[in-house]
């Protein structure tokens, strides 16, 4: 058979459930560890940051509305689907992140492991968030957790699979929209990630994903009035910039998570507190009797 011409691919972004191109029309190419052409991905603008917010707050109310239990599903759909194109995502976590093939086949099992982790937590966080309250009087307290709203997430540089589930299932999985941004040198599993995503049950609009340089579009999704938190974990050590953008996210009181020193081990256990950096607590009273 003779020698076949690669076909070099475009990768979009992901926004509403369709992959458009950036409406700038720039892209960048995308190299591997070693320095060769990969692939060239959409370069997001700040309108294409502005499209994104929309069509999370578009799909909030009706994710948001969903029981716990079928949203639990839904991310565990996910797991199903990541885990069939296991063997795609390992090569392309091997060619991003220069590890061996064993090291990426044990990240995309974990990045599978995570999200059913997170699935199974989506009909019990209220029970050990929220509770019945005891009052002196004739009334019913309860606490209730509720998702903050529309969350963008600005993804880890390094770790492109296994660090990107391990900040977007903990937001969505409680009702929460997310936008996301992408690692910018190493965006390919999270496009494919995205094509997992449009593939199994999340409705359209409740995940989406921009690429690109930072610069782009963090200051944007920072200071949007209509983002109601934002995860600074993929700012990694750029303290500078992570405080423009606490700043930026003051304006409307955002919820915000702080940049960590360093890139966070994400093969730890993740714990609770990223489920909870989303949650909203409501206190309802309600008499005895009626």
């Amino acid at each position: 058979m003779p020698d076949r011409i690669d076909v070099r691919k475009t990768y979009k972004l992901f926004i509403g459930g369709a992959f458009p191109r950036s409406e700038s029309g720039r892209s960048y190419v995308v190299e591997e560890t070693g320095g060769r052409f990969w692939a060239n991905a959409s370069w997001a603008s700040r309108k294409d940051a502005r499209d994104a917010v929309r069509a999370a707050r578009a799909a909030l109310p009706g994710w948001a509305g969903r029981t716990p239990y079928n949203r639990g599903q839904v991310v565990y759909r996910i797991a199903e689907v990541l885990e069939g194109r296991r063997d795609q995502l390992a090569e392309e976590v091997r060619r991003g992140e220069g590890c061996t093939p064993r090291q990426a086949e044990t990240v995309v099992a974990a990045a599978v492991d995570r999200l059913v982790w997170y699935a199974g937590w989506a009909d019990k966080i209220a029970q050990v968030v929220g509770g019945t309250n005891p009052v002196a009087g004739a009334y019913f307290d309860f606490s209730v957790p509720e998702p903050t709203g529309v969350v963008a997430v600005i993804a880890p540089q390094r770790s492109s699979l296994l660090g990107l589930v391990s900040v977007l299932a903990p937001a969505i999985v409680t009702g929460n929209t997310a936008v996301v941004a992408a690692s910018h040198l190493r965006p390919v599993p999270a496009v494919t990630m995205a094509e997992v995503i449009a593939t199994s049950d999340v409705p359209p609009g409740v995940v989406n994903l921009l690429t690109g340089p930072l610069a782009d579009t963090a200051p944007w999704l920072a200071s949007h009035m209509d983002v109601n938190a934002i995860d600074l974990c993929g700012i990694g050590g750029d303290a500078d910039h992570a405080v423009e953008l606490e700043r930026a996210a003051a304006d409307n009181l955002k919820r915000v998570v702080r940049a960590p020193a360093e890139e966070p081990d994400w093969s730890a256990d993740p714990g609770l507190g990223r489920i909870t950096a989303f949650l909203e607590t409501k206190t309802v009273w309600h008499p005895i009797g009626v």
